[in-house]
């Protein structure tokens, strides 16, 4: 597999004011009673394919947590899909498709994701995100913005100590008011 083909994505969804989770840790506000007439409708059936391109999640400890609790209510939404979970915890494995990893980032990237991937995204949290940007090694983020204001919470870009050049390389608003915001990284600076 060539380098070309491999895309990491860091996404998020988040509040108009740039919040990822309330202090719980609750993501109720996910689910929107907004409608904008104006937006795209996306079926199941799109969804699917979509989901279908991604080759391997990366997340951080704690979202992964999150993703067992919620599991038990609504399923494990990652499916079979190579999971990798960073983490110096010893953390409970649920799935055969679940993998601890603990060590440098580049290492991971470069070493394990690289050969043996081409669309990798990063679904939390915010402390991993913000490392993946600053070692540049995220190729774009894809921001989903729901309707919403939450006025405190876990933030996504808190400190994140460096100023960084994007690219929209695309927008979409949806029929329930989440607009989605595609950015590539620049990572020559």
């Amino acid at each position: 597999m060539t380098e070309e083909s491999f895309k990491l994505t860091i996404h998020m969804v988040s509040s108009l004011d740039g919040f990822i989770a309330k202090k719980d840790n609750s993501v109720s506000w996910f689910e929107t009673s907004d409608h904008y007439e104006n937006g795209v409708e996306i079926s199941a059936e799109a969804a699917q394919d979509f989901l279908k391109k991604i080759d391997c999640y990366v997340m951080g400890s704690r979202t992964y947590e999150h993703a067992l609790e919620l599991s038990k209510s609504y399923g494990w939404v990652y499916g079979d899909v190579p999971t990798i979970v960073v983490t110096s915890r010893n953390l409970p494995i649920e799935r055969q498709n679940v993998e601890l990893y603990a060590g440098d980032l580049s290492k991971l990237v470069n070493e394990k994701l690289k050969p043996s991937y081409k669309n990798v995204w990063m679904v939390g949290g915010a402390m991993l995100a913000k490392e993946f940007i600053r070692l540049k090694l995220a190729d774009e983020i894809s921001l989903s913005i729901m309707p919403i204001i939450l006025g405190d919470g876990l933030l996504f870009f808190d400190h994140i100590g460096l100023e960084q050049t994007l690219h929209l390389s695309k927008s979409t608003a949806y029929k329930s008011g989440m607009v989605e915001l595609c950015y590539e990284l620049k990572k020559h600076q």
